[in-house]
């Protein structure tokens, strides 16, 4: 029955290491993770940028609409 127990505990332990060295994140995984924060700010940047340019069009527009109803 010893024998037995030693085995189980002996596959646990190597499913244990198995399960963490995947967690581990090689340089491609990284890479690529690096990549995709960029791209995400990048689209960030572009709305906020359109974002502004969309209010200052507005505020234009409406500056115009006020001279233009005097």
């Amino acid at each position: 029955m010893t024998l037995h127990k030693s085995l189980l505990a002996a596959a646990a332990l190597l499913s244990l290491l198995a399960l963490s060295a995947c967690e581990q994140k090689g340089p491609a995984e990284r890479a690529g993770e690096q990549l995709d924060n960029a791209v995400e700010n990048a689209g960030d940047k572009i709305e906020d940028a359109t974002d502004d340019a969309s209010k200052a069009v507005e505020q234009a527009g409406d500056k115009v609409e006020d001279a233009t109803d005097k």
